[in-house]
């Protein structure tokens, strides 16, 4: 399928993804979501979500039915591209195209923080999950970025200022309590930490401090300061971001 009409952003958050998603913390992190989902063979499983596709393709080539939704008509474009072979559907996380309790497992990694409503969210998945069914929620808590800098205080600023650009930019620690209160048993969380020295996130970090500066939190000139200096530290192999990521896992009674 032809990416003539995906925008070049879209390119290149993919091509960020693709490397982010290739290190081996996230692989084992995804087969570890994969894992505790414990569906059987054949199940139906669907990934809200789903971007590019990929852990749509690895729950099929484990022998379940993967399904993958996204309201990204571009990541659907790719997905499509990359995984002729599964299925992928576009629709909201709280209007899922599924019948009541017609799935085996639910899967969204790194969605909720984007969703104005968490709670209809997981109230939707409860819907669509059968009785016994797991769900398993990955992401990361966006003010909790942790960047190594010769300016600590303006990096604080520029982390927090970019939290409050997002929907809901602590729905990951609230993991546990917003499956508790929608219903779901046996809510537990872990915690799997990325650590990155080298360049691979500095698109990200240059994004953030000029979302940063975008609302006002700190100058043009302090976000191309801090740029500079992720740069050359990346550069210079000093580079240091560490990301806590959750995972929450529980069971639709």
């Amino acid at each position: 399928m032809s990416t003539t009409n995906i925008s070049p952003d879209t390119e290149a958050l993919v091509a960020l993804l693709d490397v982010i998603d290739n290190y081996p913390g996230a692989a084992a992190l995804r087969a570890r979501s994969i894992e505790l989902l414990a569906a059987p063979p054949g199940a139906v499983i669907v990934d809200v979500g789903c971007g590019a596709g990929r852990a749509v393709a690895e729950m099929t080539e484990q022998g379940w039915d993967g399904l993958g939704i996204d309201l990204d008509e571009h990541m659907l474009t790719i997905a499509r591209r990359r995984w002729p072979h599964c299925r992928f559907e576009k629709a909201d996380a709280a209007e899922l195209p599924l019948a009541d309790h017609s799935v085996q497992g639910y899967r969204a990694e790194k969605v909720f923080h984007d969703l104005a409503d968490p709670t209809a969210a997981l109230t939707e998945a409860r819907r669509v999950l059968a009785p016994g069914g797991r769900i398993v929620l990955i992401g990361q808590d966006w003010d909790g970025f942790f960047i190594d800098s010769d300016h600590p205080e303006l990096t604080r600023i520029i982390v927090h200022a970019r939290a409050d650009t997002v929907a809901a930019p602590r729905a990951a620690r609230r993991y546990r309590n917003l499956l508790l209160d929608t219903g779901f048993t046996d809510a537990q969380i872990e915690v799997h930490t990325g650590v990155f020295t080298d360049h691979t996130l500095l698109p990200m970090l240059t994004g953030i401090a000029h979302a940063a500066a975008a609302v006002g939190a700190i100058t043009s000139e302090e976000s191309e300061d801090w740029i500079g200096d992720q740069t050359r530290r990346g550069q210079a192999d000093r580079g240091f971001v560490a990301i806590p990521v959750f995972l929450a896992h529980a069971a639709r009674p």
